[in-house]
């Protein structure tokens, strides 16, 4: 069985590898390549904040738009998101924005 690959930076790739995780930390030059592999294989891919900004726009939003694989965005070790920018995101979405 396949499993899920995280794409990102080396601090947080030895977080995923312990959790079980295929990771890949690729430079600037490999970055298609892994990402396009981790599309073919994987189930399931986590990509680094930092690297989903290194993505074009509409490639990142055709790979969230898609179904298989799922793939997510998840914080970068070192931008850490902060609660009340989320909060305030929710609420701008539901319109309750004060």
């Amino acid at each position: 069985m396949p499993r899920p690959v995280f794409i990102g930076d080396e601090v947080s790739a030895c977080g995923y590898r312990l959790a079980g995780l295929q990771v890949h930390v690729p430079g600037r030059d490999e970055l298609d390549a892994v990402l396009a592999a981790a599309c073919e294989e994987a189930p399931l891919i986590l990509i680094s904040a930092g690297v989903a900004r290194r993505l074009p726009a509409a490639q990142l939003e055709r790979l969230l738009a898609g179904v298989e694989p799922l793939l997510v965005v998840v914080p970068d070790v070192h931008e850490p998101a902060c609660a009340d920018d989320v909060a305030s995101g929710m609420r701008r979405q539901l319109g309750v924005l004060e």
